[in-house]
């Protein structure tokens, strides 16, 4: 991430800051990895430390149906049940030590404040607009968004659609960009499929002075934890820094072709531990004459592969809708559908659009994904 500053900030770190009514401001240092990694430093109107009870803890545990999982499948995203509240409607399908990934369908903006103790988060907006409110200012979101949201981000979601669907993605590392398209002071390259210019900070808004009550609910270790504040949790006066959450479309990512068919790590995005995310978008196919535009046939052998489809026609599969998942896990063979391979000769062009997970520790199949997935999926290859 580059440096960003909003509001007012003293000229120095770690001194006196007051209000022009003579008040201080208090400050706050926003960041990850103890004092090692990135970091913000943020300045309140009131402290932010001011807890005035704390309600017993709700687990959310996901219930995991499939410990260790072989099998090609597939789960109908179009089946996973909408719900009113941002939380409930939050359905982990996949997950390992590293991550967690699903589909949220809140039907109603949140009336409460919500904080990830320890994970980013990654909201893709298969669906829908709406405001992402933070303690250091607003992201209008569209169809197509990444939201990435660094741990510890105090946030609502404000509805402006009532078909709202989020492809979810929570992340026990950091997420950052690829290290391969930074230089050594974190610049993206020329070669990068995307630039700063195409990550989009929050557009700072004015502090709100408020006292009274204010509920945050607080996830850490699959528990929710209601807290309620003395004071108003966006009341930022100014921040500074590398640490905050920030969009990037889809659509501005720019595609890396060749003339024959290109590996998936031209399609990275994002990267955590022990896992990568890619985006599948609309590109030209491969261009010698001789080439195969659907991809080969492959193992795997190290990470599982999730694909989540967002956007067109994937033309490497049959049968496929939008908002589907398919798993295929590390090691077991995979490849296009049939036909697949032929009908994608002399192909000049794709507008498919989709988000690819690849994990690096194999994935755990909950209950949740079970209750929507297409058991005819594995045996789909047959001819």
């Amino acid at each position: 991430m580059r440096y960003h500053l909003a509001g007012n900030i003293p000229p120095k770190r770690h001194t006196i800051f007051k209000s022009p009514e003579d008040q201080f401001y208090y400050e706050q240092l926003f960041g990850t990895e103890g004092f090692h990694g990135i970091s913000s430093l943020l300045y309140h109107i009131h402290r932010p430390t001011q807890i005035k009870s704390i309600g017993e803890p709700k687990d959310v545990t996901p219930k995991i149906a499939v410990e260790k999982n072989v099998a090609p499948r597939m789960f109908k995203g179009m089946n996973v049940t909408p719900e009113d509240d941002f939380m409930d409607s939050r359905k982990i399908l996949l997950m390992n030590n590293d991550l967690k990934m699903g589909l949220a369908k809140p039907k109603k903006s949140m009336d409460y404040f919500y904080k990830n103790a320890e994970c980013d988060e990654l909201l893709y907006v298969h669906n829908g607009t709406g405001i992402l409110k933070t303690f250091v200012g607003d992201l209008e979101f569209v169809t197509g968004d990444y939201l990435i949201i660094p741990r510890g981000t105090i946030y609502q979601v404000e509805l402006k659609s009532d078909d709202t669907v989020f492809f979810i993605l929570e992340s026990h590392s950091p997420i950052y960009t690829p290290k391969r398209y930074r230089n050594e002071f974190g610049q993206l390259l020329e070669h990068s499929p995307f630039c700063e210019r195409d990550m989009i900070a929050p557009t700072f808004k004015e502090p709100v002075d408020e006292k009274g009550e204010f509920l945050i609910k607080v996830k850490k270790e699959n528990q929710i934890t209601d807290f309620i504040y003395a004071t108003h949790p966006f009341d930022v006066v100014g921040w500074d820094g590398y640490f905050y959450p920030y969009k990037f479309n889809i659509k501005n990512f720019e595609p890396i072709t060749g003339r024959i068919h290109q590996p998936p790590p031209v399609h990275q995005n994002f990267e955590g531990h022990n896992f990568v995310v890619c985006s599948f978008c609309a590109r030209m196919y491969d261009y010698h004459p001789q080439a195969i535009p659907a991809p080969y046939n492959h193992s795997n052998i190290d990470s599982d592969e999730v694909l989540f489809y967002t956007e067109g026609d994937f033309m490497s599969r049959n049968h496929i809708d939008l908002m589907d998942f398919t798993l295929h896990p590390g090691g077991i063979v995979h490849g296009p559908h049939p036909g697949a391979m032929e009908r994608s000769i002399g192909k000049k062009f794709t507008e498919e659009y989709a988000v690819m997970v690849d994990p690096f520790r194999p994935l755990k199949i909950t209950e949740e994904a079970l209750k929507v997935e297409d058991p005819s999926y594995k045996t789909s290859w047959l001819e």
